[in-house]
């Protein structure tokens, strides 16, 4: 067992502990050969990082509510690479290589779906002929814009085993059974949300990256207000203020 109390961030954050930046996380690597320390940052993208922007305390927020909603789904059995925070927006990981697959989980209708489809808005998935929410696969790769996959997709390019693609699928399940009831809790809708997995170095598929407001749809269940990275796509006013009442939300249950 790690103890991860003994770690310091600044002999952790450095240039060359530096494994990896994306749009919203630094990576850096530990004295602990398969643990990271996951480094969240004010920056917000949106639409493949074609619009871009950055709010004071978005990063600590986002790392608190995913450090709370990671310690739920461990004590719900599902299991992922979340190990424990450092301080207010570093968390510390078991590392992972990250499986290229981004799974949707859909329960309500609306982004790109209707778009794509042409679904109205607001349609409950489990509600339709389908019975159950909607799983897609998006293949992780920005120079592509993530486009939509299938399964067979996944086995053409090698990107996971037909019992991982099944795994991945179940889990995400899983995961949207545990997270509705939560955020119901809160009096927010879980409207749909991206999660990635990655395997540990015994090849076990672990949740990671994150699940915050950045990553999830949650709309107030009275008001249907928005709150989440949808206020900055669509410029409707201050993202921190709203993931701020969010953690408030979920830390109150």
């Amino acid at each position: 067992m790690i103890d991860i109390t003994s770690m310091n961030v600044s002999d952790i954050i450095k240039d060359s502990n530096l494994i990896y930046e994306g749009k919203a996380k630094r990576i850096y690597k530990t004295n602990h050969e398969n643990v990271i320390l996951s480094h969240f940052k004010d920056d917000l993208t949106a639409f493949n990082a074609q619009k871009k922007g950055s709010e004071e305390r978005k990063g600590e927020l986002n790392c608190k509510i995913s450090s709370q909603i990671f310690a739920i789904l461990e004590q719900k059995g599902i299991k992922t690479h979340f190990l424990g925070i450092l301080d207010s927006v570093n968390m510390v990981c078991k590392r992972v290589n990250i499986i290229p697959i981004e799974v949707v989980v859909r329960n309500i209708a609306t982004g790109s779906l209707t778009k794509r489809l042409g679904i109205k808005e607001g349609i409950v998935i489990k509600d339709s002929p389908l019975g159950s929410p909607l799983v897609e696969f998006y293949y992780k790769d920005d120079a592509l814009e993530d486009p939509i996959i299938n399964d067979s997709h996944c086995l053409l390019m090698n990107l996971a085993n037909p019992s991982e693609i099944a795994q991945l699928k179940s889990l995400a399940l899983s995961v949207n059974e545990v997270l509705q009831s939560y955020f119901d809790k809160a009096n927010l809708n879980l409207i749909d949300f991206k999660l990635e997995f990655g395997r540990d170095f015994s090849g076990e598929v672990l949740l990671a990256d994150e699940i915050s407001p950045d990553s999830c749809r949650l709309w107030d269940k009275e008001s249907n207000k928005k709150m989440d990275k949808d206020i900055f796509r669509q410029n409707l006013g201050n993202v921190t203020s709203a993931y701020k009442e969010v953690l408030e939300r979920i830390s109150n249950i």
